[in-house]
């Protein structure tokens, strides 16, 4: 037997002081970019500054290094970091709570409540990189979806699984729009990403827009524009993290994210903080390269299983098309709804505009009667839109265009079919209908 001294000393070898986190120290702070010395850290890792004040601490990310020096951006006003303030990482990599219970809350980009409803009882913990599927184990394309919009339902006819931009100036109904196909698109769960948006908007999106019920079967992530960019990105991320949770589950889901431009702004911030060249319009490489894989990660489920319809509005500053941010969407996306501030001024709501708007997979969605139609109501509208200033003037001579003449004839039916009430939802039946009988192409 052992004695007791031969005891404790076996004891005491078993006993292991906890070992203190390393630290490093503050050198150099530039509006919002901290740059730290002495630690190590790779690229999204969590740390955590001292502040001046005892006992407070600011949280921040790692956005880049230059040989010993880490660059980070704090998640919070950096107000209250003094030269040589100590630094420390939390963890080298990041997981985002998800749930059932997440429906019905709103939470920001860090996955905390903000709707005053206590906490939430997340169940699984999942990876902040997400889930990138094989493109040859994705579904197909190939069910209708319902959006409830007479335009976008005739016209433009969307699948399950789309990736399409809702493209429009500041002003011309966006919001209105976005709120509309929220509340009429058929789907087991909306996840709404409101992103760089005005503080204002987000409320009045949630109690106006969505509504109470509305609010059931939706998950709100919201990062106001007066957020640090590096938590809108996040933000951004939750929002399609917590999509592919439920797309996972084999559920149909809608996620609409408002807005990609603001995104992009954040992303350009974060680049340009921490020395990226700036190039079309002061965007920075890391904006072109995020936009593309952030759309990609949504669609059809792997064989099927699930689906990701993805909504994403594009700011077209000062109604310009050709923006940078616009191109990239309308090259990377499954089509785009282009909105009119022309249409917006005469008071024609939703103000689509047909000449710039396409679904890129409405050929493999409709019957060929149905596809045909369409294209013909396309074509009537865009002629009487091009020859409007000669028509009211009374240039045009009746009989000269036989097409024209058409379009002139159906025109009152034709803005009857592309406009609705934002409190009206028709189903794709009946627009379907109306759109065989005002180009005669009824069953």
């Amino acid at each position: 037997m052992r004695s007791f001294s031969e005891q404790v000393d076996r004891e005491v070898e078993t006993i292991r002081t906890p070992q203190p986190l390393p630290n490093g120290k503050i050198v150099r702070v530039v509006g919002l970019t901290l740059e730290a010395k002495g630690i190590l850290a790779p690229l999204g890792a969590l740390c955590r500054v001292e502040c001046s004040k005892v006992g407070i601490f600011i949280d921040a990310e790692v956005v880049g290094f230059q040989n010993d020096i880490l660059y980070l951006m704090p998640f919070t006003d950096p107000a209250g970091i003094a030269p040589g303030a100590r630094i420390w990482v939390q963890s080298n990599h990041s997981n985002v709570s998800a749930g059932d219970a997440l429906l019905g809350r709103v939470i920001d980009g860090l996955g905390l409540p903000i709707d005053g409803k206590g906490p939430i009882d997340y169940t699984v913990s999942i990876s902040a990189k997400g889930s990138s599927l094989n493109p040859m184990e994705r579904g197909p394309i190939d069910k209708i979806l319902d959006t409830g919009i007479k335009a976008i339902n005739t016209c433009l006819t969307l699948g399950l699984g789309q990736r399409i931009g809702l493209m429009a100036g500041s002003g011309v109904g966006k919001s209105v729009l976005l709120g509309m196909l929220t509340k009429y698109t058929e789907a087991d769960i909306v996840v709404i990403g409101l992103i760089g948006e005005r503080g204002r908007e987000v409320q009045e999106f949630i109690q106006k827009t969505l509504g109470e019920s509305g609010l059931k079967k939706a998950v709100v992530v919201a990062s106001p524009a007066n957020i640090s960019p590096v938590v809108r990105l996040k933000a951004t991320n939750r929002a399609h993290l917590i999509a592919e949770y439920f797309r996972d589950q084999g559920k149909s889901v809608l996620l609409l994210c408002d807005s990609l431009t603001r995104v992009a702004h954040a992303q350009r911030e974060i680049g340009l903080a921490i020395g990226e060249p700036p190039t079309a319009k002061g965007y920075p490489p890391s904006v072109f390269a995020l936009l593309p894989r952030l759309i990609e990660r949504a669609g059809v489920g792997k064989n099927g299983y699930g689906s990701i319809t993805a909504v994403y509005t594009v700011l077209a500053e000062g109604d310009d098309r050709s923006d940078p941010i616009v191109d990239i969407a309308r090259a990377s996306l499954d089509g785009q709804v282009m909105l009119s501030r022309e249409l917006a001024d005469a008071a024609h709501y939703p103000a689509i505009d047909l000449v710039g708007s396409i679904s890129r997979v409405m050929d493999s969605l409709v019957s060929p009667d149905l596809l045909k139609a369409a294209n013909r109501l396309r074509r009537l509208w865009t002629l009487y839109q091009q020859n409007q200033d000669l028509i009211q003037v009374g240039a045009y001579e009746f009989g000269s265009n036989p097409d024209l003449d058409e379009a002139i004839r159906v025109r009152p039916d034709m803005e009857r079919l592309l406009q609705q009430l934002s409190d009206e939802a028709v189903s794709l039946e009946e627009s379907q209908n109306e759109l065989r009988r005002i180009t005669g192409a009824e069953q």
